[in-house]
């Protein structure tokens, strides 16, 4: 988590991980963090039974759960067999909601949809580690390859000097330089800029998103 949230670097989440040999790439490669898509609506949706193998990766690269208003327990059951290290919270959650999660002492990423300056008035963050910025798509909770509004990050930052940014949204091997030059951005996650197809990883793509 620490070296993933480092301000010095910015790191690379490879998110809607569905094969076990796609997670082994991103480790053999050096990926900072995968994560793992646990909302059924996904395109990229990854059954909790069949995530097993991501166990196996403890220690070795930072495992997200992303959840869209899920069930508390079904969070806390991925996290107690330790499948993941991180819940990614993607859908309407409240603030009771994320502090329920804080006060266990799991760690949990806040994910936004940007539209414009409101989407990120009044957040409630209680002990949250990072903030993560995607595209405004009302229903469809990340995934869609589009780019969110890059202009807003140093409002975000001012606002929130303390949260570490991840930028996601339509970040691809040809603007992810782009991406990397942004001010106040920790991390970038990447979903459809890393695939051949949904959930199936490429792996020249992901090479090419690595570079600094």
């Amino acid at each position: 988590m620490k070296h993933f949230l480092n301000p010095e670097t910015v790191s690379l989440k490879v998110c809607g991980v569905t094969l076990q040999s796609d997670a082994e790439m991103l480790l053999e490669l050096g990926v900072e963090a995968m994560g793992v898509n646990f909302w059924p609506h996904s395109k990229r949706f990854l059954a909790p039974e069949k995530a097993g193998f991501c166990q196996a990766l403890s220690g070795k690269i930072l495992r997200v759960g992303v959840f869209v208003n899920a069930d508390k327990e079904e969070v806390q059951s991925l996290i107690d067999a330790d499948v993941i290290d991180v819940a990614q919270f993607h859908g309407d959650e409240d603030a009771a909601y994320c502090a329920h999660f804080a006060e266990l002492g799991i760690p949990y990423f806040r994910a936004i949809g940007v539209k414009d300056e409101a989407s990120i008035e009044g957040l409630e963050l209680p002990n949250c580690r990072a903030l993560l910025l995607d595209a405004h798509a009302p229903g469809v909770y990340g995934g869609t390859g589009q780019t969110c509004d890059w202009s807003i990050i140093p409002t975000v930052q001012k606002a929130h000097p303390d949260l570490p940014i991840v930028l996601a949204g339509g970040i691809t091997p040809s603007n992810v330089s782009s991406a990397r030059a942004l001010e106040h951005i920790v991390a970038l996650d990447v979903a459809s800029g890393a695939e051949r197809a949904p959930g199936l990883k490429d792996r020249g793509k992901v090479q090419i998103l690595l570079q600094p």
